[in-house]
């Protein structure tokens, strides 16, 4: 359009130079093209609007588009995490089931995991509320890893004498399963024991604060 404006606006600049003095029929005929140009120009100013119109109309659609599509991502996301925290309250629930039925066809008493993480003592607490207390494992055939996929307190610490490892029911530890290292009694404040299932069946226990908040086993 810009080309069209300049090539009519250089014809009507030799009209007007070759009619200054062919008189007023071509006063006339310049008067005309200049009246053109001028619907020339509204046009083009029109095409102009309607152009940069739609394009701000596109940039609109595309914005909500976007926010849209957040808004999905959002709630996709809470949707994942409010899954993902069921899946793990399923998964405690079904080891705490399978850790009893596997336990009971042995016949040598039956174990519970409470399904919400506590320190030592409340783990403890909880237990004995239901009967029982912190599990105790002192021989190998007790050892309790395939049964749980979380960290858990047993029931042994020396929280009445730094070093005299006890079990729950006074009894002193005899044999240890001990991962490398420890016990270390880490920044003097290490006196209850937890076991990982992630470390090798016989040397995954570690010594932790008793304040620490991890699942547990209780044994009846």
């Amino acid at each position: 359009h810009c080309e069209e404006m300049r090539n009519i606006t250089n014809i009507f600049k030799s009209l007007f130079s070759s009619c200054l003095s062919g008189g007023s029929r071509c006063l006339v005929l310049i008067t005309v093209g200049l009246g053109l140009i001028c619907v020339l120009l509204l046009v083009f100013i029109i095409l102009q609007h309607n152009t940069i119109t739609a394009e701000r109309d596109l940039i609109k659609s595309y914005k909500n588009t976007a926010e849209e599509f957040n808004q999905t991502i959002n709630s996709l996301q809470d949707n994942y995490t409010d899954l993902m925290t069921e899946k793990h309250q399923l998964q405690n629930n079904f080891n705490s089931l399978m850790f009893m039925y596997k336990k009971n066809l042995c016949g040598s008493g039956w174990f519970f995991m409470p399904t919400h993480a506590k320190n030592w003592s409340d783990s403890r607490q909880y237990c004995r509320e239901r009967g029982a207390d912190l599990i105790i494992i002192n021989t190998e055939e007790k050892l309790v890893s395939s049964f749980t996929t979380n960290i858990v307190w047993i029931g042994l610490s020396d929280t009445e004498n730094e070093g005299n490892m006890k079990w729950v029911d006074n009894s002193p530890l005899k044999q240890g399963f001990w991962v490398e290292g420890e016990p270390n009694n880490l920044g003097d404040i290490e006196d209850c024991v937890d076991l990982n299932p992630e470390r090798p069946i016989l040397n995954n226990w570690n010594d932790l604060s008793c304040s620490y908040e991890i699942h547990s086993i209780c044994e009846k």
